[in-house]
């Protein structure tokens, strides 16, 4: 008699979760160094005076308040998805700054707006697929995947980039 594996009942890692691992780990680093170039100036980034005053003239006033806020929601939201921790927060935290990156970034064609397109779709997959077992929500009590967890992060990412949009 030979026993079978039933995927969904296993407690091994699949396929999918090392696909879901690296696109996680990949595209949360990438947002999380992004955002430390705001805030810090590593990684070659123009760091927070001048990032600052970027913002200021994009008309995100006061410049100081809007950059520390993005690049702190940049780097925690790309650290958090990374890790697979608190995942629906993390794609409503990314959800909510790349709806602000592309209000700014739409008028410039393509070429400007696509990265942000990229990391916001991302994390709407992430609020609904969940981070996959290879993460740190992965059998944890707060552990939330699904359609109604990932709908909620996308209203509150949603909610909170309309409240910057009107308050800026």
């Amino acid at each position: 008699m030979t026993a079978t594996v039933n995927a969904t009942t296993s407690k091994a890692p699949t396929g999918i979760d090392i696909g879901l691992a690296i696109v996680r780990v990949s595209v949360g680093g990438l947002l999380a160094v992004h955002g430390s170039q705001k805030l810090f100036g590593w990684f070659n980034g123009y760091g927070l005076d001048a990032t600052a005053g970027s913002f200021a003239k994009m008309g995100y006033d006061p410049g100081k308040f809007f950059a520390t806020l993005a690049g702190l929601s940049e780097l925690v939201g790309g650290l958090l998805l990374a890790l697979g921790l608190l995942t629906p927060l993390a794609a409503a935290i990314v959800l909510g700054t790349m709806i602000n990156a592309l209000n700014v970034t739409w008028s410039g064609g393509f070429a400007r707006w696509e990265l942000p397109a990229v990391y916001a779709l991302v994390a709407v997959a992430f609020a609904f697929a969940g981070p996959g077992r290879i993460s740190l929500d992965a059998g944890r009590p707060w552990q939330r995947q699904g359609l109604a967890w990932g709908a909620g992060a996308i209203a509150l990412g949603v909610a909170a980039a309309l409240i910057t949009l009107a308050v800026k």
